[in-house]
């Protein structure tokens, strides 16, 4: 009897990984369709990827590499990211339709506007990283430039780093979206975050100091916005979460 039990139990759990499977191919089969088109602009992104700091470069610096593939690699990085982008509402259709069996019919039509809005934050994300994060970090840290010192970033390091904080940006803009549905769902309340308020303030600071280089400015700058979304999901879900 509890074989049997054991054997019904097992048959949803694999079938969910089956699905999981399924959507996890069919999304990197879009990021891959997308690298194809990225890849043919990939010295325009990459130029676009490398204005924040040619903008605060001193005199007689510039970028090096030292492995002969390395140039190369970076490319190849610089178009996967940029097919992430672009596949992303396809990406967040398959996210939502692997929890769409667990939704009530009248929320499975939200899927249009999660799509929409969850793009939009994506892409928004990240554009507030380039025009307001990196260039500040940059800044600061071409700053400690002097006559005899000058700074020679490696291309690897420099464009890892802010490909992370893009994409970094991007999914930490989705939190308020996030929080909205399941707001809506009635999973999480307002008074819920407020109670954990101080944890999850601790936690952003914990993780802007992974993320961001090892300067207080910067995990500052990284941990204000994070603390702003935080506090923007407490609102949204104290205005539009489910009520009692």
């Amino acid at each position: 009897m509890s074989e049997n039990v054991e054997s019904e139990d097992r048959k949803p759990f694999l079938a969910h990984l089956a699905e999981l499977r399924n959507r996890l191919i069919i999304s990197l089969a879009g990021v891959g369709v997308a690298f194809i088109f990225t890849y043919n602009f990939k010295e325009k992104i990459f130029e676009f990827l490398m204005r924040p700091y040619i903008k605060v470069m001193p005199d007689q610096s510039g970028f090096i590499f030292t492995y002969i593939t390395e140039a190369f690699i970076t490319y190849l990085k610089v178009a996967f990211v940029a097919a992430i982008f672009l596949a992303s509402p396809l990406i967040l259709y398959e996210i939502w339709m692997f929890v769409a069996p667990g939704l009530y019919e009248h929320e499975k039509r939200y899927v249009y506007p999660f799509i929409f809005f969850g793009s939009l934050s994506f892409v928004g994300g990240a554009l507030f990283s380039y025009y307001v994060v990196i260039p500040y970090v940059y800044s600061f840290f071409v700053s400690f430039a002097t006559d005899y010192i000058i700074p020679m970033p490696d291309l690897k390091g420099y464009m890892g780093l802010t490909l992370k904080m893009l994409i970094f940006f991007g999914v930490v803009f989705e939190f308020p979206l996030v929080m909205y549905y399941l707001g809506r769902a009635g999973i999480v309340t307002h008074n819920t975050l407020r109670k954990k308020r101080k944890i999850c303030i601790l936690g952003i600071f914990i993780v802007a100091a992974i993320v961001t280089p090892p300067d207080v400015t910067s995990q500052i700058l990284l941990a204000l916005p994070l603390i702003g979304l935080y506090e923007v999901s407490i609102l949204i879900l104290k205005f539009f979460g489910k009520k009692k």
